[in-house]
């Protein structure tokens, strides 16, 4: 079964309208910043088609955001009636929409990630910490002399036979 391709922007443009409806009535600053932060990277994403990085940047804020809205829903949606007499409408409108955006956002995760495939990424995430390995097998020693070394190529650099290429 063929997964189904979903436009980048069609996944920024829900969200952001989603997000929009959801900061209407009753969640906090924090709810907004982090997830309008979130849909700049998926900007960017959109922006660089070839870039890798942002792509999976996007992936990596919408699961922290996932996580974070989760929060902010637990310590905020009101217990008792009385803080929903004044705006009763406005909130739940609100609250569906920011509760709507929480339950698509696995599923626009799942896209990103497919579009973080396609763009050449690969299923072991590197953060760029440097690794130590053991093996010196493939090391030169700089001891010992080889024989077969030149006066003509003082660095035994291998020759190519292609000429090198000049832009």
């Amino acid at each position: 079964m063929e997964i189904p391709a979903i436009n980048l922007k069609a996944i920024v443009l829900v969200h952001w309208l989603l997000t929009v409806w959801g900061c209407m009535a009753w969640l906090p600053p924090s709810f907004s910043w982090g997830n309008f932060t979130v849909l700049a990277i998926g900007v960017w994403a959109i922006a660089q088609r070839d870039s890798i990085d942002a792509v999976l940047m996007f992936l990596m804020g919408m699961a922290v955001t996932i996580l974070t809205d989760i929060i902010h829903f637990g310590i905020y949606y009101p217990l008792n009636d009385f803080a929903l007499d004044r705006g009763r409408d406005a909130f739940r409108f609100s609250a569906g929409m920011a509760i709507l955006n929480l339950l698509l956002k696995p599923v626009s995760c799942f896209f990103v990630y497919q579009m973080y495939r396609e763009r050449g990424g690969d299923y072991n995430v590197n953060f760029g910490f440097p690794s130590v390995s053991r093996n010196r097998d493939a090391y030169q020693s700089i001891d010992q002399q080889d024989e077969s070394t030149s006066s003509a190529n003082p660095f035994n650099q291998a020759q190519d036979s292609k000429p090198a290429r000049t832009y």
